[in-house]
C-alpha cells in the first residue's frame, strides 16, 4: 500500500514536501481584503502587475538550492503546476471580479495537511479565490495512489462585500494614524467581518491532538469555529491563537498580522520560538503550554537588510523582518533557517539543531519564507499528544 500523505506536526522527519513557484507572482489587483502601495517599483496603489523578470530568476535560482539541499538529505521534492489563469488575467464569479491573480508561491497558504488530511482552505482574497488549482494536479495523484488519502475541501465563501469592513483600506491609507491602526489591531479588528468563515491554511499550528488557530487579518472568528467543529469529530482539539503586535520597521507594532508561522514556530516536542515583542498573549495559551512543560524560546533579533522595491511579503523595503523565524524542520534536530539571518542560526546552534543555511532573501519578496513557500505532506510519524493536561475551557 503507498503511503503519500501523512503529516501531524511541524517536526516529525520530512519525507516529502511541495515547493511553491515563483513565476507567475504579481501584485494583486486592489480588493476589499488587501492592496499595496509600491510607488517605488512602479506599482503605485491602484495598479498592479507582474513581478520583474529579473526578480523572479533571482528567486528561482535559490528555490532550486534549497531544492536541492533538501533531496540531499532524502527528501522529496514536488513543484507546484501554474495555472494559465496565474498570468495576470482577470476572472470572475457570480458576484465580483477580479483583474488578477496573486501567485503560486506560498503553498503553506491555501492548503492545510494534517495526518492523512488535504485540507483546502476558504482563503479570505478574492485574488486566491482560484490558487487551489495549481495544487489540484498533485493532489487527485496523491488520491489515486494513496488508498487512505482524504481529500476535503472548507465552504468556498462568496467574498462578497458583506465580508469586509467598508472602506478598510481607504481609511488604512489616508485617514486612520498609525497608533490608531495598532489600537484596532490589538482588539483584533481587522479587515474581516463574520459574515461566513473565513481562514489562510497558514494560520493553523499543529501539534498532534492539538491545533493553535491565529486569529489574525487572515483568518476570523467563524473560520476557528468551523474548524472546530470539523475536529471535534475526530477528538482533535483547536485553540484559539493571538499575539502581541511586533514589526521590527515600526516601534509601534504591526496593524495587519497574519499567519501562525509568522510570529511561532515550534521545532521540537516541547520547544517553540516566538517573537519577543510578539509573544502569545492569551494567558490560556500561556498557561497550557507552561502546564505541558514546553520551552517557549524569545527568537534572536534579524539582522539580514531587506531593500525591495517590490514586496508582497511581511518584509519591508528597508530593514530587517521577522521573517527570520519562519524556518522548515527537516526532522527534530535539522532545521533550515535563513543564511542571511546569522543570529538566528547561532541561537539554533546553541539549543542542539543542525542548522541548514538557506539563502532566501530573494524568494521573501514573493510573499515568504522557508515554511510559507513549502507544503510538508509526508513525516515520519503518528499522531501523538504533545499536551496531555488540558486548561479547562481553552
Amino acid at each position: 500500500m503507498t503511503k503519500i500523505v501523512n503529516s501531524w506536526n511541524e517536526w516529525d522527519p520530512l519525507k516529502r514536501v511541495i515547493l511553491g513557484r515563483p513565476e507567475g507572482t504579481n501584485v494583486p489587483a486592489p480588493e476589499p481584503a488587501w492592496a499595496y502601495d509600491l510607488p517605488e517599483g512602479g506599482y503605485p496603489i491602484g495598479t498592479w502587475g507582474p513581478f520583474p523578470q529579473e526578480m523572479v530568476a533571482a528567486a528561482n535560482e535559490q528555490m532550486e538550492y534549497f531544492k536541492k539541499q533538501l533531496l540531499k538529505r532524502g527528501v522529496m521534492v514536488e513543484r507546484a503546476t501554474i495555472h494559465a489563469f496565474m498570468l495576470n488575467q482577470p476572472f470572475s464569479t457570480p458576484d465580483w471580479t477580479q483583474l488578477n491573480a496573486y501567485g503560486a508561491n506560498n503553498m503553506r497558504d491555501m492548503v492545510v495537511c494534517y495526518g492523512k488530511y488535504i485540507l483546502e482552505a476558504p482563503g479570505c482574497q478574492r485574488s486566491r479565490w482560484y490558487e487551489y488549482l495549481n495544487l489540484r494536479p498533485l493532489f487527485e495523484q496523491y488520491f489515486k495512489e494513496d488508498p487512505e488519502m482524504v481529500f476535503i475541501s472548507a465552504p468556498k465563501p462568496r467574498l462578497t462585500n458583506e465580508s469586509f469592513v467598508k472602506n478598510y483600506y481607504y481609511r488604512h491609507y489616508r485617514v486612520t494614524t498609525e497608533r490608531e491602526r495598532y489600537e484596532l489591531a490589538s482588539k483584533q479588528q481587522y479587515m474581516l467581518t463574520e459574515k461566513e468563515p473565513l481562514f489562510d491554511a497558514a494560520d493553523v499550528g499543529r501539534f498532534g491532538k492539538d491545533l493553535f488557530i491565529h486569529h489574525s487579518s487572515t483568518t476570523n472568528r467563524a473560520g476557528i469555529d468551523w474548524l472546530k467543529r470539523l475536529f471535534a469529530e475526530f477528538g482533535i482539539r483547536v485553540h484559539r491563537a493571538t499575539f502581541e503586535s511586533s514589526d521590527c520597521s515600526n516601534p509601534l507594532g504591526s496593524h495587519h498580522p497574519r499567519h501562525f508561522d509568522g510570529d511561532f514556530v515550534p521545532l521540537r516536542p516541547g520547544l517553540a520560538m516566538y517573537i519577543p515583542s510578539a509573544g502569545p498573549n492569551i494567558p490560556e495559551m500561556v498557561d497550557l503550554f507552561k502546564k505541558n512543560d514546553w520551552e517557549l524560546v524569545p527568537a534572536a533579533a534579524p539582522v539580514e537588510i531587506h531593500s525591495d522595491k517590490v514586496s508582497i511579503s511581511a518584509c519591508p523595503k528597508q530593514g530587517p523582518s521577522w521573517i527570520s523565524i519562519n524556518t522548515l524542520c527537516i526532522d527534530p534536530k535539522t532545521v533550515c533557517v535563513q543564511a542571511g539571518e546569522k543570529a538566528y542560526c547561532e541561537q539554533l546552534d546553541k539549543l542542539g539543531f543542525e542548522v541548514i543555511p538557506i539563502p532566501y532573501e530573494k524568494v521573501n519578496p514573493f510573499g515568504g519564507g522557508l515554511h510559507c513557500t513549502t507544503l510538508d505532506v509526508y513525516r515520519e510519524g503518528k499522531l501523538e499528544d504533545y499536551f496531555p493536561k488540558q486548561i479547562p475551557g481553552y
